[in-house]
């Protein structure tokens, strides 16, 4: 496991590379049209966590792939959450007024304008993807479509806005984020390993296994959170989930036992990855941050 210090710092590194990598990709706010572009930008580099990124990345290095292979990957998927973001927040989804301690994007531009930088930064995530110096540029659309449509994240959130109101099962809820917050982060890592050249079937399906597991754990976390934290810390309204009747993790488990089973998934999560040695260091070492995160 790598000592504390050097996660951090390898971690902000990570981050401002990705920043470096998204300056480049997005459009000037100086082009026209200058409103658009300024709302995207706002949109994809008001801060962020940059977890999904770094995971395409962390899982590409594992694997020894070459960094130009990585960098479109890494930048595409942080344009699809960012898009996510600005549509979920709209108030047709969960009406959110703060994201990432700011004005949400239509707070900020407007309804109109947020919905087209949502939309614009979708088309830019898959412009940017399939050009992409990669074994199979293809595959790599291919992944990232699947886990953005209808049987990944917005079916997902398809099924977070049937089942406000509605008490689920461990089983529903778990489906669900399987497909709202987990199979993006799925399809990072597995981009990250087919840019490395990664084919072998037992590799796939370890990492899959480790993606499936912190994915899981990010939304257990981020439920305790949005129960236990203050609005200042997250960078959004707390307790905006009760508030709109959405069924989480905390309200079926508690806290307590949400958090003990976010654990056991981080202890699945390393075990799969056990065979990779040091070179998969990192990677128990940010499922270990997912659960224990303050934000």
């Amino acid at each position: 496991m790598i000592e504390p210090a050097p996660f951090v710092e390898r971690l902000g590194g990570y981050r401002e590379r990705i920043r470096t990598m998204l300056e480049r990709v997005l459009p000037p706010a100086s082009r026209p049209p200058r409103r658009l572009h300024e709302a995207m930008r706002y949109a994809v580099l008001n801060g962020g966590k940059r977890i999904r990124a770094i995971l395409v990345i962390a899982t590409g290095e594992a694997l020894h792939a070459d960094a130009e292979r990585i960098e479109p990957p890494a930048c595409a998927v942080e344009l699809i959450h960012a898009y996510s973001l600005v549509h979920d927040d709209l108030p047709s989804m969960d009406d959110d007024d703060l994201r990432r301690g700011v004005p949400t994007c239509h707070r900020a531009f407007g309804e109109a304008t947020a919905i087209l930088a949502g939309d614009a930064l979708q088309a830019l995530a898959f412009e940017t993807l399939a050009g992409a110096p990669a074994p199979d540029a293809g595959e790599l659309v291919r992944t990232l479509a699947q886990a953005s449509g209808s049987h990944g994240m917005a079916g997902g959130q398809a099924i977070d806005l049937e089942s406000v109101g509605r008490t689920l099962t461990l089983d529903q809820i778990e489906s669900m984020h399987l497909r709202k917050t987990g199979a993006l982060i799925r399809a990072c890592v597995r981009l990250g390993a087919l840019s490395a050249g990664a084919r072998d079937a037992e590799v796939l399906a370890r990492f899959d296994e480790y993606a499936r597991c912190i994915g899981l754990a990010f939304q257990i976390r981020d439920d305790v959170l949005d129960v236990e934290s203050e609005t200042e810390t997250l960078g959004k309204k707390q307790g905006a989930d009760v508030d709109l009747g959405k069924p989480t993790y905390p309200a079926i488990l508690g806290p307590e036992t949400s958090m003990v089973h976010a654990r056991a998934l981080h202890e699945r999560a390393s075990e799969r990855l056990a065979p990779f040695g040091h070179d998969a260091d990192f990677l128990c070492a940010l499922s270990e941050y997912v659960v224990t995160r303050t934000s």
